[in-house]
């Protein structure tokens, strides 16, 4: 974990925040580090990991939009990292080999011209010969890493020893200056309690490098860089042999040590050494070396050591990125390996990408970004830990048990905090560029087999939230429609699909069908493997829609298990909605549809072709009614849609705006003109369903057109100003129109008993309205046809008609003639729903 902040940048630190705020700094970093190594070490010890490090814990844990973002701004902290090692190196270089600045020549062992484009140069070599070590192999650099470790122990225990038995000495500075240099006397004055007190407090002053005013944000970025080799050995978890023992071993034992190393040598540093020496020179160690040329091999092999730590990092991160196939051809190329299985291609390009941060030119420029980078990929390592806690999935049980969901949220809440204020400007570019990522992963990524946590976490909230929701607490202020939508063949019922959608203003959608066959004689469930073009059906129609299919003898039986079993504790359908039963061929919609009709979807979804005309219905007339009337019995609403694959909902909604698309509701039952009124409950939940329509987003520039029947000598004005205020109460937006329908209602009178209020209507009063009255005997064709006229000339022609739906009869024999009165009333109509309610929708009350 030692890296060119231990032997480069220590100093700075001490000497700009003081020994108390650079204590501060390191538990602060710490703190941090810690809380993130127990959720690396509990995600690592809960499977077998591959490589790619933290890409392969949060893309396997948060699933694919979360782990490949995650996994760029990875890969972009690795390489700045690798950068920023290799330019704390060629300071090293050029400060033991370079020319003194104001000089001209060279003497002795300074021979290396110093300027910018020189120190690029020297970068660009060094990170050459850290490229041939990564193409060579990982293993390679394993195998030294031990090796590096003790030439760093003991260049650590050089240091040690030098600073009791160094004499007090001076240390001149030259620092650039302009187009020459200047000179300042740093100290090393052994221990000495006045040097300690001055080096207490904190004493920012300019940085020589960059010419920048140091703040305690500013040095913390630099000084976080010497404490992100935690990723080291999850970086190569690829490389492990046995990744989930070796990691947390490993990566505790590093923190622990180097934490203890950090803080002593910070103080060590604030009681020998005077701030002017700890400031303006990086390399004072080496000054105050008994064997300074030790400690040079220290800072080469820590800081080379770093560097290829990084950009190997970075290649197995991109590696695992373009394996993946998240980025689709962009990362093509580096799935390319060698014989031995190195990605030596994303190890190039890895490559390519450090050099370019190169030319950034300083290791305290780029030191900020490093750390946004890294905090950032911290807290995302975090939230997977946290969110597979909250999740109480079954299978997450790691080995390593020292972490809570507290520890995963100190740790984010850490990360955040000091992210903003290292720099503002970077953590939010670095999250915006995050959110982009994960935007453009959500809808371009194809879908993995990993697993989502979000799935996890979205169910274990749903099932605790479906536990508070109390059908006893139900009121119908907040009533909403929860539909039903039986489905023979979605080929035939794209449209009413989608129309159904705009109906259920934000309530439960649920997507019924009934496969006729019988379980006992089959070798397995047939509905599991139709289960998945249901839901693709779905998705490429855009509906908020359930899919809910069930086998049974019959169609019927089928809508009653349906109707009793679809939906969990509070939300279940109120409302069944059927296409109508007609004799009208069914058209392809889905062969239409435009989300079918790209050049690349040909309507793959395994649905059977439709029914030919002359082919035999799967239910009958008979059948059809009961359903309804099963539906009634279980107080559910019900919704007959005919010709709803007509209606072209783009192009009404297109039209110009004058006039403008309408809704025509016609809320008195037309096949009982003797009870004629407007105010019960199946004709207030008919309003309510066309007002929800008309409040949907698509629906809200059409207009509702109320038809109000009149006949001669019942006062029409004064029924629209009470049917006027009854739309007031509710909020309803509506303009009435008066249709005088005497002569339609003379028809019905003529094949009737007797006139209104005669014995025939005190026979049906007497029966009631749950016991089914027996009106459909005593309605004419020639009758219904004359209403269906009436509803047909009220012009413009609507978008969408909604119209009385009434019971059907008691008598089963009656369902043939119930059906074809209903088939006669809707002929021609277009786009016409018939609608019959049997619950209070309304409300007048706040």
């Amino acid at each position: 974990m030692f890296s060119v902040v231990l032997f480069l940048r220590l100093g700075f630190v001490v000497g700009h925040a003081g020994l108390y705020q650079a204590l501060a700094m390191f538990a602060v970093a710490y703190f941090i580090i810690g809380m993130t190594v127990l959720s690396v070490c509990a995600i690592a010890t809960n499977g077998a990991l591959d490589a790619g490090g933290a890409y392969y814990m949060i893309s396997r844990a948060l699933g694919p939009e979360f782990g490949g973002s995650i996994g760029i701004m990875f890969f972009l902290a690795n390489v700045c990292g690798s950068a920023l090692y290799v330019l704390g190196l060629v300071e090293a270089v050029v400060d033991s080999f370079g020319i003194p600045p104001g000089q001209k020549g060279g003497t002795g062992v300074h021979v290396l011209p110093q300027s910018y484009w020189y120190e690029l140069l020297y970068g660009t070599v060094l990170l050459a010969l850290c490229l041939l070590v990564c193409l060579v192999g990982a293993s390679i650099y394993a195998k030294a890493t031990f090796l590096i470790f003790l030439i760093v122990a003991g260049v650590l225990g050089t240091i040690l020893v030098s600073f009791f038995a160094t004499r007090p000495i001076g240390v001149p500075i030259r620092l650039p200056y302009l187009n020459g240099s200047e000179i300042e006397n740093g100290s090393f004055t052994g221990f000495s309690l006045d040097t300690l007190r001055k080096n207490l407090g904190g004493g920012y002053g300019v940085d020589y490098t960059t010419g920048q005013m140091m703040s305690f944000s500013s040095v913390f970025a630099v000084m976080f860089n010497g404490c992100t080799g935690i990723m080291a050995g999850s970086n190569m978890s690829g490389d492990l042999k046995r990744p989930s023992y070796s990691i947390p071993r490993g990566t505790i034992s590093a923190v622990l040590f180097t934490y203890l190393v950090y803080n002593l040598l910070a103080f060590l540093m604030c009681a020998t050494c005077n701030r002017i020496l700890l400031q303006k020179d990086y390399g004072f160690l080496r000054d105050i070396s008994i064997f300074p040329p030790l400690v040079t091999v220290g800072i080469y092999a820590a800081t080379l050591s770093a560097a290829m730590s990084n950009l190997i990092g970075a290649s197995r991160i991109l590696y695992a990125l373009a394996r993946d196939d998240l980025f689709g051809r962009a990362l093509v190329l580096a799935k390319k390996t060698s014989a031995s299985g190195n990605p030596v291609m994303a190890v190039i390009l890895s490559w390519l990408v450090v050099q370019l941060v190169l030319f950034s030119g300083k290791l305290n420029t780029i030191a900020g970004v490093v750390t946004t980078f890294f905090l950032l990929v911290y807290a995302t390592v975090n939230l997977a830990c946290l969110a597979l806690e909250w999740a109480s999935a079954p299978n997450f049980r790691p080995t390593f048990r020292y972490f809570t969901w507290h520890t995963c949220l100190l740790g984010i809440a850490g990360c955040c905090v000091m992210m903003f204020l290292i720099s503002p400007v970077s953590a939010s570019a670095s999250l915006g560029f995050l959110l982009l990522l994960l935007l453009a992963l959500h809808y371009l990524s194809p879908s993995s087999t990993w697993g989502y946590i979000s799935q996890a976490l979205i169910f274990h909230q749903v099932r605790k939230y479906l536990l508070m929701l109390d059908v006893r607490k139900d009121h119908v202020k907040f009533w909403r429609p929860q539909m039903l939508l039986m489905v023979q063949n979605p080929r035939g019922s794209a449209r009413l699909i989608d129309f159904v959608n705009d109906l259920k203003k934000s309530g439960l959608y649920i997507l019924g069908h009934v496969e006729l066959q019988d379980l006992d004689m089959l070798p397995s469930d047939p509905l599991q493997s139709q289960q998945d073009s249901w839901l693709s059906l779905v998705d490429k129609l855009n509906v908020k829609a359930f899919v809910s299919l069930t086998l049974a003898p019959s169609v019927r039986h089928g809508v009653r298990q349906l109707l009793f079993t679809s939906g969990l504790g509070g939300m279940r359908p109120n409302t069944l909605v059927l296409g109508f039963y007609d004799d009208e061929a069914p058209q392809d919609g889905l062969a239409r549809h435009p989300a079918f009709t790209s050049a690349r979807e040909e309507v793959p979804l395994g649905f059977p072709p439709l029914r030919e005309p002359t082919t035999p219905k799967l239910l009958s007339a008979q059948e059809y009614v009961g359903v309804v009337a099963d539906a009634l019995k279980m107080l559910r609403n019900v919704l007959l849609a005919r010709q709803l694959e007509s209606l072209d909902k783009a192009w009404e909604l297109r039209r110009a705006a004058n006039p403008s698309p309408t809704i025509h509701v016609w809320p008195v039952n037309l096949l009982r003109p003797d009870s004629a009124r407007y105010a019960d409950t199946c004709s207030l939940f008919l309003l309510q369903m066309a007002c929800v329509l008309n409040m949907a987003r698509a629906w809200r520039r059409a207009r509702l057109r109320l038809f109000l029947c009149v006949e001669a000598g019942t006062m029409p004005h004064a029924q629209e100003e009470k049917l006027r205020q009854l739309l007031k109460d509710l909020r309803i937006q509506a303009q009435i129109q008066l249709v005088p329908w005497d002569a339609i209602t003379r028809l019905h009178w003529q094949t009737c008993r007797g006139p209104p209020g005669g014995p025939a209507e005190e026979e049906e009063e007497e029966e009631g309205i749950v016991n089914f009255p027996t009106n459909t005997t005593q309605v004419s064709d020639e009758y219904v046809c004359a209403a269906n006229k009436l509803v047909l000339e009220q012009s413009p022609a609507p978008a969408v008609r909604f119209l009385y739906l009434p019971r059907p009869p008691a008598d089963t024999s009656l369902y043939s003639l119930y059906l074809h009165q209903l088939e006669l009333l809707t002929r021609g109509l277009g786009p016409t729903v018939l609608v019959h309610g049997v619950s209070a929708v309304t409300s007048t009350q706040l």
